[in-house]
């Protein structure tokens, strides 16, 4: 925009030559040639071929003078290299003087004061588009750091949230350890000296309380062991458990992607477990992979475990246990540990050994 308002100032300015000459058949080519030069600046990508209009437009000047009119305008159209700008107007300068300075030294100077003119507008248009680069640099900076710090608080928060989450289930952890190991252990106790007052009694109005008080005791202690067990399981972290098996495993470079909730079902956890635990040795045992991945993701209707490496020694033994002839793998049981949640197996040994599985959520559970 400063470009153009400049362009039309200097034109306008060039116009003002009709004071000193008339309106001729010279003067109008001679502006509608110099018109071409603008146009043809501004579709000109390459500064090499800039520079050829400005240096083609001199040697024209110099056998059609009437050219030099609009030189401050043309000057400052291809002005955009400091260095040039000041030769091109020296130039300019001497062919006016050539052609002006005797006959018509008015024009002279109102032509040299043009080209400073255009000289200094280059300069500002040069320093404008220098200070809005440096702003869109700072804005574009300021945007990209804005982003790395939503980013960086972002994973501040999973991790704080990881965290709490590790600690909760420490916490259960110890609580199902206290109950264990101290009401657990007082009601065996208490059912044990139930028992004992059973077998010594010989009075018969007692042998229906002692009996009462055994099935309470017996009902409090299956209760405390389900309490134990869903404290138990809620307190097992598969995000831990995964990484801590993937990080001790040694036999080849093993990779974890993980993307689960938090809540997740007590026989899903165990499940996913054992079958990574088997499907590690079997590489280690059976192939001669030298990576191994292991991604577990939570989708919104269904869970999914994937394990693939790229192990070129287990077909047959792969082939034998889909045709049920026991390949020695473990197969089978980890297909009947997802179809008792429900879920399907997919096994595949092209380009490396391949285990898909998911399980499908169960609405009660959502």
């Amino acid at each position: 925009m400063r470009k153009i308002t400049g362009q039309g100032i200097l034109l306008l300015y060039c116009f003002m030559c009709l004071m000193f000459v008339p309106v001729d058949t010279g003067f109008v080519i001679a502006f509608l040639v110099s018109l071409v030069c603008i146009s043809a600046e501004h579709l000109t990508v390459s500064d090499r071929r800039r520079e050829c209009w400005l240096f083609l437009f001199l040697g024209v000047s110099c056998f059609f003078p009437e050219m030099l009119l609009f030189a401050p305008s043309v000057l400052y159209s291809f002005g955009r290299w400091e260095h040039r700008t000041g030769i091109s107007a020296v130039l300019l300068a001497v062919l006016c003087t050539v052609f002006y300075g005797r006959k018509n030294q008015e024009l002279l100077v109102f032509l040299i004061f043009g080209f400073l003119a255009a000289c200094f507008l280059v300069c500002l248009t040069e320093e404008n588009k220098r200070l809005e680069e440096t702003v869109k640099r700072t804005r574009d900076d300021g945007r990209g750091l804005n982003l790395l710090l939503k980013e960086r608080n972002k994973n501040l928060q999973k991790q704080q949230d990881d965290e709490i989450y590790t600690a909760k289930l420490k916490e259960r952890n110890r609580i199902a350890r206290e109950i264990h190991d101290n009401v657990g252990h007082m009601l065996s106790r208490a059912i044990l000296m139930t028992g004992a007052l059973k077998a010594m009694n010989r009075e018969q109005f007692m042998e229906g309380a002692l009996c009462q008080l055994e099935d309470t005791l017996g009902a409090a202690m299956s209760s405390v062991r389900e309490s134990v067990h869903d404290l138990h399981d809620d307190s097992i972290n598969l995000k831990e458990a995964l990484t801590g098996l993937v990080e001790e495993y040694s036999f080849c470079e093993a990779a974890l992607i993980y993307d689960m909730g938090y809540v997740l079902p007590g026989e899903l956890k165990y499940s996913f477990i054992a079958i990574v635990k088997e499907a590690l040795n079997n590489t280690a045992k059976h192939s001669n992979a030298s990576w191994i991945q292991i991604t577990a993701r939570e989708h919104p209707g269904l869970y999914q475990l994937v394990i693939e490496d790229n192990g070129k020694g287990c077909e047959t033994l792969v082939t034998q246990d889909l045709e049920g002839e026991g390949g020695g793998l473990g197969l089978q049981n980890m297909k009947d540990r997802i179809q008792a949640l429900g879920g399907t197996v997919q096994i595949g040994n092209q380009k490396g050994f391949r285990i898909y599985i998911t399980v499908p959520k169960k609405e009660d559970a959502a």
